[in-house]
């Protein structure tokens, strides 16, 4: 009989309905798909401002509105997977993502630049982690942290590799060359891996927790949910400002591109080791204290890299500090609703819980290099992100839920 764990996982679940390449498959497509839809533009972008005098503030803006669109997109994404799970979505979503690379590598000029990361948005949206999520947490329950750990370990990779990567092709291929090779890369790996790996039948969702309501409504209505949407929007607004913005940083103190990219892959590889750790912290930790703790360390690492100046052996340590920390938090958010609501409707529960954190993904790109200038440069605007996360720490505060009551005993005959 179906029931639930402590962590309100579903228990009773039957391994046979897994699909064996779904876990390896999606390992290889969350490398793959963040690698080249994400981490490749900060690498580039000095290159498509130098080669076609757009501004950084626009290109970096149409970068933020492709994320700001996969964050609406994305609750409609989650309630699709519910139902019918991951397959057509990932499938269409990758093919969508490859069609929006040779659109941003063809631009001619800023409108149809903007148009290809609006396309991107929506493969984001179908592609990154949230689907991903959803179907290993409905697959692998109630052993669905492993299997997060898991994707997220090698998701944590995409960086390593693809900045790295990138920035070689930019040395001997012009940006838009470099943009094609990456979307045949992301052609070759995504769209078979998601359309013959995630053919296992869709489980039926387990029943919801005492505590969560009649329905995934009333939990969204909740005083935590929106507490816990708040925090996580500012961390991942001071997360993402971080990693689009260290390359600048580094390349104002004086370092060459090819050094602030490998700072900000081993930074990926520090996403990677920080992942191996939250397994254990999870079970130590009680949830509302483990999401206080996580994002008041993000604001530690984002102030020491505004205060540090060097030397760069320095620096890198400090970004992989800063990429265990944001590896932590993305499986935090990929837990959240299991460990505070269960699995019933998680993939419309995630969904709008990721959609401010995703908004707030969005609007940071272009708001850090907005603000920059004014702040009087990018070690400033690393000391008011620091102060953002000390804010979302004090917010996530709030955000445990209290177990329902028992049911009501029968009265005897």
């Amino acid at each position: 009989m179906t029931g639930l764990d402590a962590r309100g996982a579903a228990t009773g679940t039957g391994h046979r309905s897994r699909p064996r390449a779904a876990l390896p498959a999606l390992c290889a497509t969350q490398i793959t798909s963040w690698g080249v839809v994400y981490y490749a533009f900060p690498v580039l972008n000095p290159a498509i401002t130098a080669d076609t005098g757009w501004s950084t503030g626009a290109t970096t803006a149409a970068f933020s509105a492709g994320l700001l669109i996969s964050a609406f997109a994305g609750i409609r994404v989650g309630r699709i997977i519910d139902h019918r799970g991951p397959r057509t979505v990932m499938t269409a979503g990758s093919v969508l993502g490859v069609a929006s690379l040779l659109v941003i590598a063809a631009a001619p000029g800023l409108p149809v630049f903007f148009a290809g990361w609006a396309l991107a948005g929506l493969a984001m949206a179908a592609t990154f982690y949230q689907p991903a999520f959803a179907a290993l947490t409905r697959w692998w329950a109630p052993d669905h942290v492993r299997a997060l750990t898991v994707v997220t370990l090698a998701g944590g990779l995409a960086s390593t590799v693809f900045a790295p990567l990138t920035a070689l092709l930019a040395d001997h291929l012009t940006w838009r060359a470099t943009y094609t090779f990456l979307a045949l890369v992301l052609a070759a790996v995504t769209v078979p891996a998601h359309a013959l790996a995630l053919k296992a039948p869709w489980p039926k969702a387990p029943p919801a927790p005492a505590h969560a309501g009649d329905s995934a409504t009333a939990v969204a209505r909740s005083r935590p949910f929106w507490m816990l949407a708040t925090a996580l929007a500012l961390s991942a607004f001071t997360v993402h400002a971080v990693v689009v913005a260290l390359v600048p940083l580094l390349l104002a103190r004086g370092y060459s591109t090819n050094q602030a990219a490998w700072a900000l892959g081993l930074g990926g590889a520090g996403q990677t080791l920080g992942r191996t750790l939250y397994a254990a912290l999870a079970r130590r930790t009680e949830v509302s204290a483990r999401t206080t703790t996580l994002i008041a360390l993000g604001g530690v690492t984002t102030a020491a890299l505004a205060f540090a100046p060097g030397p760069y052996a320095l620096l890198v340590a400090l970004s992989v500090a800063a990429g265990m920390v944001r590896g932590n938090l993305t499986l935090l958010q990929a837990t959240a609703i299991a460990d505070r609501w269960g699995t019933t409707h998680y993939g419309r529960l995630s969904g709008l819980l990721a959609a401010p954190a995703t908004t707030a993904s969005a609007l940071a790109p272009f708001a850090g290099a907005a603000l920059a200038s004014p702040l009087g440069g990018y070690p400033r605007l690393f000391a008011l992100l620091a102060a953002l996360s000390a804010l979302a720490a004090l917010i996530a505060l709030n955000t445990a839920v209290e177990p329902g009551p028992a049911p009501p005993r029968r009265p005897g005959p």
